[in-house]
């Protein structure tokens, strides 16, 4: 269930309950994003939420922050993942639409 959408301190944030995750529920944060979602609406999992904000940043290109909260503690989002992906190294979000996926990491040579 989508807890907030909105703008704080500028930017587009989107936070996200986690159906049956305990109390208080576990709790995922993103921004900057344009919500395509309100906040009270249910979601489902591989559902389009959000679209990344194109704005001035740190990054060299957009970026994604993505947060984990129980409560007022912050937690790894990473520990959302299946262990056998983390195994793969890292993780990238990537676009859904117009830009093919990524080949296999290749092997350094001589290897």
């Amino acid at each position: 269930r989508v807890s907030f959408a909105g703008r704080v301190a500028g930017r587009g944030v989107l936070a996200i309950e986690v159906a049956g995750s305990g109390s208080p529920p576990l709790r995922t944060t993103y921004e900057p994003v344009r919500p395509l979602v309100e906040e009270g609406e249910d979601v489902r999992a591989g559902q389009p939420v959000g679209a990344l904000e194109a704005e001035p940043s740190h990054c060299t290109a957009g970026c994604l922050h993505w947060g984990l909260r129980r409560g007022d503690a912050y937690l790894d989002p990473l520990s959302l993942l299946p262990p056998a992906l983390l195994r793969r190294g890292p993780s990238r979000l990537l676009p859904v639409f117009g830009v093919p996926e990524p080949g296999p990491p290749s092997s350094p040579s001589g290897a």
